[in-house]
């Protein structure tokens, strides 16, 4: 009874080869996963977002992702060329991430940034930052009672992941 049906052998080369894969496999499940994430705020706002933008940069942060909002606006008076080009960045992302201040309910491209957003099927969160979000939020963004949450790496980390895997 024992020994040579079903046994396999494996040689010591062989041995490395797959120690080294599963040690590979589970460094890459340690990774945070990259999300594709667009940002819609106001103009006014572009500091504080570039600000966001460079955390998320950052190799100790908790939460990674491919920024796919637009870095200028786009050099066009015509509204139908701008949404354009903002709907294609909202398509190649899985979450719009909306930063809330006391400019951005003011800003009619954020409302129809969130939107296209749903529209798209893409999730979509608020990010505030300080003790709570302003007391004047964009429409859509209380239409579709997104989920708001503080400018933390945990949060948007967390927020960003629920968004992704609700969207429709």
């Amino acid at each position: 009874m024992g020994g040579g049906r079903g046994s396999r052998r494996f040689s010591r080369e062989r041995l490395k080869e797959l120690s080294q894969a599963a040690i590979d496999a589970l460094k890459e499940a340690d990774e945070p996963q990259r999300r594709s994430v667009f940002i819609s705020f106001a103009t006014e706002d572009l500091d504080e977002v570039n600000l966001l933008r460079g955390q998320a940069k950052n190799e100790n942060a908790g939460f990674v992702f491919i920024d796919r909002s637009l870095q200028e606006p786009f050099a066009s008076e015509r509204a139908e060329y701008i949404k354009q080009g903002i709907r294609q960045r909202i398509n190649q992302s899985s979450v719009t991430l909306v930063y809330l201040t006391s400019n951005t309910a003011k800003s009619d491209w954020v409302d129809w940034e969130i939107q296209e957003s749903v529209r798209l099927g893409k999730g979509v969160i608020g990010v505030y930052k300080g003790e709570g979000p302003p007391p004047q939020l964009p429409r859509a963004i209380v239409e579709i009672r997104a989920k708001l949450v503080p400018w933390t790496h945990r949060d948007i980390e967390e927020a960003i992941e629920k968004a992704r895997s609700q969207r429709k």
